[in-house]
């Protein structure tokens, strides 16, 4: 018996590129949703930049169908607003001001389809000085706090080691969408959703906020460790790798130094408190660290985690691939290409009870739905090839 997925019948098209829109539709596409990617003719920005470039489009693209149009051009504009006016929902990513100059804007869309759901990812927002500058993750990243809380106290400041803030947009864009999609379903009435990465890049330091707005003292940069608790995401060197710890609490930290056998440490004036610790913190790692040079890895983590101390091996990505809690989850997925060839990919991080994972469907070739979507429209044939010959599509 087959399973109806949730967003089974929606239909979507994505003008995305690059990570945060089409990481949104992405999650839309495993949900059930018809995506149809649209592309210039000469392919979307990430197929041009290498392996970094083929990643994006594997992980953020499976199970798509894409269309190639040259948007620039009336008679591709004309195509665009067909598949739209079939459509529950548009997103798109690209340069604020750039869907306006293709008639595509969300106020032409709305005002022609009242009911549709309009997403628009930017960098900076729409309305702020900065709305027409370009923007990426590592704009966001810096321009947030992100970067200068990020690194070792004497170094310069750091990126994340990933585009998360461009990939958490996309899931904040999915989720804002799925909201204005259920009040469609109420009222009959469409919306507009606007993301920027720069909002996204601040709301994932909540915390590190919050402390500020509280204290009004800046947060510092202190590499790893935690500014006002003791230890807390602190490294920890074994005989064979390196591990991370939190035990800031009294009652964790008492453990934690019963553990490793050194329950004097809970009583040296110098670690009696959260305070004191915080304080004296490099002393405090010296003793920890001596304990744990004496363990092996998997030696350290059966004896924290199995007593209730929070601890993670720092893992390598094929260390994180081989985790038997990851191969549990069932992230990485194995899709098929085109061509038939098959590759790993990661499905979304989420379970529904009510539909399996993901299925097998990898990333669509550029234009390789093209013709297909223009049947659908209504093209015969000829209009098809002539449209191909005039530049205005792309076909596989």
């Amino acid at each position: 018996m087959s399973i109806d997925k949730p967003l089974d019948g929606v239909r979507v098209v994505d003008f995305g590129q690059f990570i945060a829109a089409p990481a949104a539709t992405q999650i839309l596409v495993d949900l059930g949703a018809d995506v149809i990617k649209v592309e210039p003719v000469h392919g979307e920005s990430a197929r041009g930049i290498g392996p970094a470039g083929v990643a994006m489009l594997q992980n953020y693209n499976r199970g798509k169908r894409s269309i190639a149009l040259d948007l620039k051009d009336p008679q591709a504009q004309e195509i665009a607003r067909k598949l739209i006016a079939g459509a529950d929902i548009v997103v798109q990513n690209l340069r604020p001001g750039v869907m306006e100059s293709f008639g595509l804007g969300a106020e032409e869309v709305l005002a022609a389809h009242p009911w549709m759901v309009y997403a628009t990812v930017s960098g900076f927002g729409l309305h702020g000085p900065s709305k027409y500058r370009p923007g990426l993750d590592i704009a966001a990243q810096a321009e947030s706090g992100m970067m200068w809380v990020t690194g070792e106290a004497d170094s310069e400041p750091q990126k994340v080691g990933a585009q998360i803030v461009d990939v958490a947009s996309g899931y904040v864009c999915a989720q804002a969408i799925l909201a204005a999609y259920v009040r469609r379903l109420r009222t009959g009435e469409g919306d507009t959703v606007e993301v920027s990465l720069l909002e996204v890049a601040l709301h994932l330091q909540g915390t590190n906020w919050g402390q500020y707005l509280i204290t009004g003292e800046e947060p510092i940069r202190k590499g790893n460790g935690q500014p006002s608790i003791a230890p807390a995401a602190d490294v920890m060197t074994t005989k064979d790798g390196n591990l991370v710890l939190s035990a800031y609490s009294d009652v964790h930290f008492h453990r934690l130094c019963r553990l490793i056998g050194r329950p004097d440490l809970a009583e040296d004036p110098r670690f009696a408190s959260n305070t004191l610790r915080v304080a004296n913190r490099q002393a405090m790692l010296v003793e920890l660290r001596s304990a744990f040079s004496t363990m092996t890895s998997d030696e350290a983590m059966e004896l924290l985690t199995t007593n209730g101390v929070v601890a993670g091996r720092i893992n390598t990505y094929p260390e994180a691939m081989r985790s038997a809690d990851v191969e549990a989850s069932g992230l990485f997925i194995e899709v098929s290409d085109t061509d038939g060839a098959s590759h790993t990919a990661l499905g979304s991080p989420w379970h529904l009870g009510s539909m399996p994972k993901p299925g097998s469907e990898g990333d669509p070739d550029l234009g390789q739905h093209t013709a297909e979507l223009l049947a659908e429209l209504g093209y015969p044939p000829t209009a098809v090839d002539a449209l191909e010959s005039s530049g205005i599509v792309h076909l596989r």
